[in-house]
């Protein structure tokens, strides 16, 4: 046996339904045919269950096969007979003629409103470029020990929102160099020059150079 319902002959190799090949009919000893879900003497036409079937099911698969050619002939047909009923009744293309914008006066002028025509754009040669280094200095100029909100820092330009981002990139670009400090305090960004860049700015040269030791450690030592 292979599965229920289906065996192979060990010397031939042969495959084949054992109901239908070893059992025969108990009525009339007729042999018996698959009939769709069931089997069937071929004699008497007797229904008989199948002693080699337990839980499996019969299945007819060439009544199957042939029941879905023909489902599928019907739908095709009636696709056909619903179009030719449908085809007389449809009708002609219609043929529209190209829109003229100029036949309704100031229709053009509100719909270049509508769209923001290229024309009123600004050039791109007018806006204003971003310059780092100029947005560094102003940061370090208007920082100093006490910190501060960045939002504090005297603007640049006058376009507030394209000035406060100039200045946040430049503040980050800053504490990434190791100039200033940033950190975030509420809802603001709070600045203030880095210890170690005010002491380079503020100790005079003789003095970082006291005892052959530099910076503050120098001057503690002294």
């Amino acid at each position: 046996m292979l599965r229920e319902g289906r065996c192979r002959c060990t010397s031939c190799r042969w495959e084949f339904d054992p109901t239908a090949v070893l059992q025969p009919c108990s009525a009339c000893g007729g042999r018996l045919a698959i009939r769709i879900r069931r089997y069937a003497c071929t004699i008497c036409g007797r229904d008989e269950p199948s002693r080699f079937l337990f839980d499996g099911k019969v299945f007819d698969a060439e009544y199957f096969r042939r029941k879905m050619a023909e489902s599928r002939q019907r739908a095709a047909q009636r696709r056909a007979k619903h179009v030719a009923q449908v085809s007389p009744e449809a009708s002609d293309r219609v043929v529209c003629d190209a829109i003229d914008l100029t036949a309704v006066p100031g229709l053009l002028s509100v719909i270049n409103a509508l769209t923001n025509h290229r024309e009123t754009w600004p050039s791109e040669d007018t806006q204003p470029r971003f310059d780092l280094s100029a947005y560094q200095r102003h940061v370090l100029t208007h920082v100093g020990e006490e910190a501060v909100s960045m939002m504090d820092l005297p603007e640049m330009t006058t376009r507030e929102r394209l000035d406060r981002i100039g200045m946040f990139i430049a503040v980050i670009f800053l504490a990434h160099a190791g100039r200033v400090d940033v950190w975030q305090k509420e809802k603001m960004v709070m600045v203030r020059k880095r210890e170690t860049d005010r002491e380079r700015q503020a100790v005079p040269v003789q003095s970082e150079t006291a005892d052959g030791v530099q910076g503050p450690v120098g001057r503690l030592t002294a």
